[in-house]
């Protein structure tokens, strides 16, 4: 949010709102404004780049002897410029092209030694004394782009101003000592009063314990004006009343448009805004003035796009309904959109952008000025959703009051009577559905302030801090006190807004560097958030690469991992196009920056992240209030080509990560269609169930990805991962994590088993596990694979699978036999089981 320091002055004198409130210089306000208000990001010394421009007349205007869009003037500074050639008059030649050169035209002079305004802070052009086709001409007469006053270049900046020749222009426009200062505008999300000159100053005010008192003219309840000579009539049809609970609007008559007087086209320019016409300047003026936005429409125009009798219509799009807008643009909104019509086609988007077609230009003589107030996140959704970003939206965005429509609505048409002409040509419409009565906070007493500030302040300087920003303050006799903001004001609702208002007046850095008196007994260590750091921490042991994605995804990404983008809860408000959906799952958002790492030359990769989940699936309540799931998904990626699955790549982690937490899982085949979301992009053929050992509580599911989902993502040849439930594997049940070292050495040996095809690596493991318990009741025994071999044409339909068996006892000496002994007891009872034939 910028705003000028002199024409706050102005403004400051005009209404006589307060007292001085840059006392103490520019760099003190500064400082202020960073403590108590908001961040301050630039400072623009706007009287610097206006150093030299020059208010002259000029006195002869004679065709350039060898040039024919050339004229060579005479111009009256009335002796201002130093250093320059002058004729016998005291006249300087200056030579010009513009069209718009003759005698008598006040302009703007930049003399030799001047710099461009245009080129200030950038790259600085110069002027000095030159020949223009044989004949000198000393600096140059600006045009308004040359001056940065808007991007007009046909020809020079008129002076329509009584303006003495010889006057700064600094001195002629209040630019001398002028500094824009920029307020970051993330600090006034909540304060839509403070997207205003008027409302800046107040709060300037207010954190220096100056009393603010607005303009007469702003008040909520202002005297209407009645129409005079013939009237225009207008009629107002409200669709949406919940979207947009008021719209005003009246007509006039005989207006002229034109070019903005020349101190209005400076105040837009300080700012960073373009000059349109003094109709279209007039509504971005106030709306700078006040925070609120308005919109001028050609009325004749909206009258020949009517059935009958001008109308505005206030509703939502048709399908296949587009609207031409004021930046060129033609757009479909969206069927949520607020839009503005006549009873036959749309004109505009509501707080967003008017229409083309109805737009006010140099033709136009009747006009509809319109004043509403449309819901903050209807306008929202619809700027994100069509890349339409505009003042109004900013101010809309942050939930303006509807209060003060009405006043604003009156100040324009006061101001195009002043400045432009006209008439009232009907009387005002105001569809009002909002609520009069405004909202107040009650506190029991300021013991209930100076608890939450640490302070010791008394009620009658609370009550003067509030009302120097203009809140009623009634006080009873027992000490409670009602706080009730002004009609602009919607940020104070409970006893705590008006603390923290308290606070920020008076100061948050005047409070006491004290810290408030708590218990020393430590946190309740929450388990979840705990477990969760616990694993992060191992993965990144095993090697692992921790990566956080985005919440929301893009449809596109569900539909390329197999998923339904309907299983999804759809984001009305995204915060971009690419982020539409809260996601099924954790899989997709990590390989969707596979490709990415493989093309920075990382041959091989794990990426794994900790974070929640929705679906549609499992809700908390009756209201579709989305249920977090807690999920951990890993992938494995490698370019390169591997004599080992990448199932089994991956399973490296998710077993190593199992065994550190002491919990035994088993591996199921996918047998039947399932619909989980977590499970769509893995290839059924090529991946398992997770399940706690002996248990049939699921936990996720392991595999290789779908060949569709690879190449819609283009994953390398080797990438397989896993997702699993956090909260469910937390509440697996765990082994001892600790068993003591044995006295006595351990012994190991191998054993080859092989068996049909058709039996599984799990089912021959799970059975070898059940054997080596049963017959070693004594002694502890591990075992781990040693290798797999299926490849030999003499054990056609067979495979081998061998194992290395690790006996350890406590209380004896193993020897070669013991082992012998139990390996084959193991081997008798899986030929039994399974026909498995010891090799």
């Amino acid at each position: 949010m910028k705003f000028s320091t002199n024409t706050l002055r102005r403004y400051q004198k005009m209404y006589n709102w307060s007292t001085d409130f840059m006392p103490n210089g520019l760099d003190e306000l500064v400082t202020k404004i960073g403590a108590q208000l908001g961040a301050v990001e630039e400072v623009i010394d706007i009287g610097s780049k206006y150093s030299g421009a020059i208010v002259v007349k000029v006195a002869s205007c004679e065709q350039h002897p060898n040039a024919d869009r050339l004229h060579v003037c005479k111009i009256d500074d009335g002796g201002a410029a130093k250093d320059v050639k002058r004729d016998s008059d005291g006249y300087v030649q200056v030579v010009c092209g513009a069209p718009n050169v003759r005698e008598g035209l006040s302009a703007v002079w930049l003399p030799p030694g001047a710099t461009v305004p245009s080129t200030y802070g950038s790259e600085p052009f110069t002027l000095d004394a030159r020949e223009l086709r044989g004949v000198v001409s000393n600096g140059m007469l600006a045009s308004p782009k040359e001056l940065a006053v808007s991007d007009s270049h046909e020809g020079l900046l008129e002076i329509d101003d009584d303006i003495k020749p010889g006057t700064t222009f600094a001195e002629a426009y209040n630019l001398e000592g002028d500094y824009v200062i920029d307020i970051e505008n993330k600090m006034f999300t909540h304060r839509p009063d403070c997207f205003g000159w008027m409302g800046i100053a107040r709060e300037l005010a207010g954190i220096q314990n100056i009393a603010f008192s607005s303009p007469e003219w702003y008040v909520e309840r202002p005297e209407l004006p009645q129409p005079t000579g013939e009237q225009l009539p207008l009629t107002i049809k409200n669709e949406l009343p919940d979207l947009v609970p008021r719209f005003t609007a009246i007509t006039m008559r005989d207006v002229t448009v034109g070019p903005s007087p020349v101190w209005l086209q400076l105040e837009l320019a300080k700012i960073g805004q373009k000059s349109i016409n003094n109709i279209v300047d007039l509504t971005n003026y106030i709306m700078l003035l006040t925070g609120q936005p308005l919109h001028a429409y050609d009325y004749d125009k909206v009258a020949e796009r009517s059935k009958g009798e001008a109308t505005l219509v206030v509703r939502q799009p048709q399908k296949g309904e587009t609207v031409a807008l004021l930046n060129g643009k033609t757009v479909e909104p969206r069927a949520e959109a607020i839009m503005i019509a006549t009873d036959k086609e749309l004109i505009g988007v509501g707080g967003v952008m008017g229409g083309s077609d109805t737009e006010v230009d140099d033709t136009t003589t009747n006009i509809i000025i319109e004043c509403a107030n449309f819901d903050m996140y209807s306008v929202r959704r619809t700027s994100m959703a069509h890349g339409l970003f505009t003042d109004a939206v900013a101010r809309f965005n942050k939930g303006q009051s509807p209060h003060q429509n009405l006043t604003v609505l009156l100040k324009m048409l006061a101001d195009v009577q002043d400045f432009v002409g006209g008439t009232v040509a009907s009387e005002l419409i105001d569809d009002n559905h909002t609520s009069q009565d405004q909202c107040s906070a009650a506190l029991p007493n300021i013991d209930f302030v100076n608890k939450r500030l640490g302070t010791e302040l008394d009620l009658a300087t609370a009550k003067t801090l509030l009302t120097n920003v203009e809140c009623v303050v009634t006080d009873s006799p027992d000490g409670t006190f009602i706080v009730t903001p002004p009609f602009w004001r919607t940020d104070i609702h409970i006893p705590e807004d008006v603390v923290e208002e308290i606070g920020r007046l008076y100061g948050f850095d005047k409070l006491r560097f004290e810290l408030p008196v708590r218990t020393t007994a430590p946190a309740v260590v929450q388990p979840l958030l705990a477990y969760k750091a616990e694993l992060r921490q191992q993965l990144a042991a095993l090697g692992a690469n921790e990566v956080l994605t985005y919440s929301f995804v893009h449809g596109q990404l569900l539909q390329k991992a197999g998923q339904d983008p309907e299983q999804a809860f759809k984001i009305s408000n995204a915060l971009s196009p690419d982020l539409q959906y809260y996601r099924l799952s954790l899989t997709p958002s990590i390989l969707n920056h596979v490709h990415a790492n493989i093309k920075a030359g990382h041959d091989a990769f794990a990426l794994f992240e900790v974070n929640k989940v929705h679906t549609k699936l499992h809700v908390a309540d009756d209201e579709g209030v989305p249920k977090e799931f807690e999920s951990l998904a890993l992938v494995y990626a490698s370019k390169s080509k591997s004599k080992y699955a990448a199932y089994y790549q991956a399973r490296v982690y998710l077993d190593e990560l199992a065994r550190k937490q002491g919990i035994a899982l088993e591996y199921r085949p996918i047998t039947e269609a399932l619909d989980a979301a977590a499970i769509q992009p893995f290839d059924p053929a090529r991946a398992a169930l997770i399940y706690a050992a002996g248990t049939d509580t699921g936990l996720g599911v392991i595999g290789e990805y779908k060949q569709s989902v690879k190449q819609q993502l283009k994953l390398p040849v080797q990438a397989a991962g896993f997702e699993i439930d956090i909260s469910e594997l937390l509440a697996t049940p765990r082994t001892a994590g600790y068993r003591p070292l044995s006295r006595y050495p351990s012994i190991s040996q191998d054993i080859c088993l092989q068996v049909a095809d058709t039996v599984t690596y799990a089912e021959l493991t799970a059975q070898l596990a059940t054997a080596l318990q049963k017959h070693a009741a004594d002694e502890t025994v591990d075992f781990e694979p040693i290798d797999i071999y299926t490849s030999h044409e003499k054990i056609a339909g067979k495979k081998r699978i061998t194992y290395r068996i690790t006996v350890i006892s406590q209380v004896r000496t193993l020897t070669e036999a013991t082992a012998s002994g139990l390996l084959e007891k193991v081997a008798s009872e899986l030929a039994q089981s399974l026909s498995a034939e010891r090799i």
